[in-house]
């Protein structure tokens, strides 16, 4: 009995180790619980909605003469007791030669109560200065969480590896089998050569700075305020001892439920922290690990420090064409290889390896499909009509076989188009017969990147975001799309 009781532990243990090997949908991506079970259709949107009015900021208060004078901005810092010049530059992640001569300094001497002012980039490169970051000391308890044990040359092949259009996901600086293989298929492409050698020589600085501007806002949704009930008990006595009232306390944004969805005019991105991620190819915790010092709900002006990579900017990623025109001289050929990653050819060599994740359990395709149109910015349209025929309930009592009740609507639904559609931004049709005719499931974006291998969702073959674009852009309509299989596992070569 204990024979057999150990080795179901052990049968129960390498399961479930496969099916995370494999990335088998565990869970359901949250607000489609329901929907996962309907078929559903894309279609572009207009334009005209693609984006949210910025908000105003509101007007500055007036300040009284007697008033203490306001804080330094976010681009200064007030010299206070203690206070260097070298320890003000490393806390800014700048250099001292950049902060004297961003003040005019001829010498190291300041003052306590000077404010100094801190270069941006542009303005370093401005000054003749090289922009280059100082390196960030990790932060005491009191400023916040430390930096992560990054792995820095992890981080840097990472950074690298997607200039060059290899990915395996966003970057989180972590060293994966999935990184492994990436290595592998990028050094066989390229004769061998080491690619962290490669690395090494082609990227200067792993991490850069970027500034949230008020027009990223567009598409980032804005926060819901909701009052704290502990606050109404303590209105009363806060304003007898002559305090002002709390403003109403803003929370981090919670999953969204299908009628969010539903009801919105732009699926947007969630936070600050989810479109800074997104822009820089990253996974949502890294960024938050590298920046603690950053406010819950980063505002305009905010700086964050982030992976060095060519941004996605939603902003121009859809501008036309979206794809490019068939080119005999230039053949493109693409696969998709174990459905969990996409390999695009140019002229035989491989151009591009991106991820791939089914959106439903058991999709996957044999033999050879086509590229099809790309559609920007796909909204998805539901009458909620099951996507399988539903399964009779048997009646012991009756014999009878009834259905259960029918939930179709009389007018489709729309889950509207943005960042954050579970089709993300492009939806590439994909035909397998000739002539073409197009199938329920595409290739496409989508709002998890950094759960499409475990959650499922509604749509086809997802990409993240910033990848489908890539992709979009390489694949001309009727290009040959292959599924295979790898024939062996890719090499291990231990450290990339």
């Amino acid at each position: 009995m204990v024979f057999r009781v150990e080795t179901a532990k052990v049968f129960f243990a390498f399961v479930v180790w496969t099916a995370a090997a494999h990335g088998a949908l565990t869970g359901v991506e949250p607000g489609l619980e329901d929907a996962v079970r309907w078929k559903w259709r894309a279609m572009p949107s207009d334009e005209k909605t693609w984006g949210l009015e910025i908000p105003e900021p509101p007007p500055p208060e007036p300040v009284a003469p007697s008033a203490p004078s306001a804080p330094a901005p976010a681009n200064s810092y007030e010299v206070r007791r203690g206070d260097a010049l070298i320890l003000i530059a490393k806390k800014a992640g700048r250099t001292v030669a950049q902060l004297k001569a961003a003040n005019g300094l001829k010498d190291d001497m300041i003052r306590i109560g000077q404010v100094l002012q801190i270069p941006t980039l542009s303005e370093c490169i401005a000054l003749g200065l090289p922009p280059e970051i100082a390196t960030v000391p990790k932060r005491s308890a009191a400023r916040g969480a430390p930096l992560p044990d990054l792995d820095q040359e992890i981080l840097l092949l990472q950074v690298f590896l997607d200039h060059a259009n290899f990915s395996a996901g966003p970057i989180d600086g972590k060293n994966s089998i999935a990184l492994q293989k990436l290595v592998s298929l990028y050094q066989a492409s390229r004769g061998g050569e080491p690619a962290i050698s490669a690395a090494r020589s082609a990227v200067r600085e792993a991490l850069v700075r970027y500034t949230l501007r008020a027009a990223d806002f567009r598409f980032i949704a804005p926060p819901k305020a909701e009052k704290n009930t502990a606050e109404k008990k303590t209105d009363r006595p806060a304003e007898k001892s002559g305090k002002k009232k709390p403003l109403p306390a803003v929370k981090p944004p919670a999953a969204p439920v299908y009628a969010e969805m539903t009801s919105s005019s732009l699926l947007a991105y969630r936070s600050p922290w989810e479109f800074v991620a997104e822009r820089f190819h990253c996974d949502e915790a890294l960024l938050k690990s590298l920046n603690p010092e950053l406010k819950p709900l980063p505002q305009a002006g905010a700086e964050f420090l982030i992976p060095n990579v060519t941004p996605f900017e939603i902003e121009k990623a859809l501008a036309p064409p979206l794809q490019p025109a068939a080119d005999p001289g230039h053949v493109v050929t693409a696969a998709i290889v174990d459905t969990s990653r996409l390999e695009i050819y140019s002229n035989d060599r491989l151009a591009a390896v991106l991820p791939v994740s089914p959106a439903r359990p058991g999709l996957r395709g044999r033999g050879t499909w086509r590229i099809l149109d790309a559609i920007a910015r796909p909204c998805l349209l539901t009458l909620r009509e099951p996507k399988d025929p539903p399964k009779p309930v048997s009646s012991f009592f009756t014999g009878e076989n009834p259905l259960p009740p029918s939930e179709v609507l009389s007018a489709e639904e729309c889950l509207a188009a943005g960042p954050n559609n579970p089709a993300g931004i492009i939806w590439i049709n994909l035909a397998k017969t000739e002539p073409p005719e197009i199938l329920p499931f595409g290739l496409h974006g989508t709002s998890i990147p950094g759960r499409m291998g475990t959650l499922a969702g509604i749509g086809g073959f997802r990409m993240p975001n910033w990848d489908i674009v890539r992709a979009a852009r390489m694949l001309p309509v009727g290009t040959e799309l292959t599924w295979r299989q790898s024939t062996a596992p890719a090499a291990q070569p231990g450290r990339p």
